[in-house]
Order: structure tokens, then sequence, then C-alpha cells
């Protein structure tokens, strides 16, 4: 399915029940080419795109289909050149954390992707190694420190499996473009990159005092940007009197919060925010209880991974002892460059603390 709605956002760009109405026969006609006895054949857009016209729903003249139809590999065309033979690779992982009015944390994991921008000639052979787990025990490798637990591990098609399951290599000829090689998950318990405290107080209930306290909890050679704090407020808040030590804050009657951003919060530093809020004179005795939405919290770190996963890229040599290497191979032995970014932000970051 997910491989149908990119195929329909390529050729339709906004994908609404009113393009696939008025776009009904390009719909068919891709049906009947991803399908075949109900079993799906080619999904690439790029690839569907050379016999596929939007412009001209019926060729008068036949067409051959392309190679990479008739290819096992069936996500890249032949004939692919470059000047600049270039690949990047994105390492982002998004944290899930929930944390209960008892500051423990009763949810963690790490979802994480390897997301991919090729643009190489010709039909290069792609090999990626990790620091996972099972393949350094495999090898009798101490693993203390350096390896990682992987879970539900997705691969793009164009992963060779076997390979995988054999050494842990993931070999691959890629897609020309954005891809995501791999997904992942990591089960295990994270600390909060940012630990978020808050203090609410009501004063004879026509006033109310919140005093917030914002920790980050990663190494100070890490920065989080865009760090962003919503922080719950009471609906009927009203007349916002706000301080910060850093950033910036506002109050957003529309979401009946507080919303803190901090541009840049670097680790091992601890912020503090102070509002003070008028509230009605007149309230209900015998109203039900308010129910206090969590804090929730944004943020990315650049250069920084929770899971530690690395990677290490060798375009010549592969020496025996290297288990984290990007390398990348073609028969005419061009020169490629690969680029490696890593990248942290958060999920659904929410912390039941007021």
């Amino acid at each position: 399915v997910l491989y149908l709605l990119q195929v329909f956002k390529h050729y339709f760009e906004e994908l609404e029940e009113e393009s696939l109405r008025d776009n009904f026969v390009v719909v068919y006609e891709l049906l009947d080419e991803m399908m075949d006895f109900g079993y799906p054949q080619y999904t690439e857009a790029k690839i569907l795109s050379e016999f596929i016209k939007t412009d001209a729903y019926r060729m008068e003249v036949t067409q051959r289909p392309p190679m990479a139809v008739t290819n096992a590999v069936s996500w890249r065309s032949e004939g692919i050149r470059y000047k600049k033979n270039e690949i990047f690779l994105d390492v982002v992982e998004s944290v899930n954390i929930l944390v209960n009015s008892n500051g423990q944390i009763i949810r963690s994991d790490v979802v994480g992707a390897l997301k991919m921008r090729t643009f190489l000639s010709g039909m290069p052979e792609c090999k990626l190694g990790l620091n996972d787990r099972v393949l350094l025990e495999a090898q009798g490798r101490s693993t203390k420190g350096k390896a990682i637990d992987l879970d539900d591990i997705k691969f793009h098609q164009c992963v060779r499996l076997a390979r995988f399951e054999n050494d842990r290599t993931i070999s691959f000829i890629p897609p020309d473009g954005n891809f995501d090689l791999m997904t992942y998950r990591l089960s295990t318990q994270v600390k909060p990159l940012i630990w978020v405290e808050a203090q609410v107080e009501r004063h004879s209930r026509s006033r109310v005092e919140i005093m917030v306290k914002a920790r980050s909890q990663f190494k100070e050679r890490s920065t989080a940007t865009n760090v962003e704090i919503e922080m719950p407020v009471p609906a009927d808040s009203t007349n916002p009197n706000v301080r910060t030590s850093m950033g910036s804050a506002a109050y957003a009657p529309e979401k009946d919060a507080l919303v803190w951003k901090i541009k840049s919060f670097p680790g091992g530093k601890e912020y503090m925010l102070r509002a003070e809020f008028s509230l009605p004179s007149i309230t209900d005795e015998e109203a039900a209880p308010e129910r206090k939405a969590p804090i929730r919290v944004k943020f990315e770190i650049p250069y920084f991974t929770v899971s530690g996963i690395q990677v290490c890229y060798s375009l010549i040599l592969e020496s025996a002892s290297l288990v984290r290497y990007l390398k990348i191979i073609e028969k005419s032995g061009y020169q490629a460059l690969p680029w490696v970014r890593y990248i942290t932000m958060a999920g659904e970051y929410e912390l039941r603390v007021v």
C-alpha cells in the first residue's frame, strides 16, 4: 500500500479523491502494470513513468518496456549518468518517551530509518555495515559498549536479504534518487534527552503560577536545536506574564498551552521559565476535575544518535576488521563521494508530570 501511495503521489502530486476520479484511466493502467495475478510486480514510480505517460494514456506506437522491467533490477533503469557521483545517507532516529506523574518512564523506544539519496552512474553495487550485535557476536568479537540490538528491521526491496541473513552485510543496487534503505526499532530504555520538571501553584482561585525547569541530559559536545516545550495551562487562563532564562515563550490559547521555544540547547545545561496567569474569580464548586494534558517536547539533535549506530565508509579497500562501512563499487571504476549525517529528534515525547 505504501508503494502504491508513493506512485500515485508521483503522478498526481496531491492524492485526493478528486485527483483519483479525474485520472481513473491512469489509475487503472498503473494497477494493471503494478499487479500480476494479485501479486506486486513493479512499484518504482520512476520506472513506471517511462512507459505510462500522464499526457497520453494510449500511445499510437507500441513502446518497448524499459530494460528495468525485463531485468532482475526492476527498481533501477540502465544508462543513468551523472557528472558527479554522490550518495547521501541520513541516519534519522525518533525518540518516543512517556513519563508518568511520578517521574517514572513507562514507555521508551527509538524508531530509526536509514534514508538515502543516490546520484550514481551505471549499476553500482553498494555495501553497508553497521555495528550490529548479532554480527559481532557471530565473529567472536567483543560487543561491550560497541554493538546495538536492532528490532523490527524492514528493508527496501533492493536489499539482498540472503546476504544479510548470512553475514549481516546490507548489500544492494540502489534506486535512483530518494528512498528508505532500512527502518528499525530499539526497544531498550532510553534516558530522556531533555528532562522537564514543572510546578503549578494556584492562589485563591484567581491566579496560577507555573515554574518549569528544562535540563538537557546529553553530552556537552552536542546541541539540540529548535526545542519546543508545550506546557498545558488551565483553559480559562488570561493575562499571561512570562519570564524565561533562555529563549522565548508565548501563550497559545487555541492549545490551552504555553509554548516555550529555545533555538539552541547545548548538552548539560538547565533553563527556567516562570509564568503567571489570571483565572476567573467565579468557579463551579461541583465541577469535575480538569483533565491534565501532558507536557510535550520537540527537538532535533544533529550529529547524534541514541542507538550509537555509526557508519564509516571506504571506497577502495575493505579491511577484514572493518565492521562499519559504506562502500560503492561500479564496473567503470569511478570514485563516488559518500556523505553520512546523523539526526535525533523527538517523536511522541510526553511527560505527565503535572
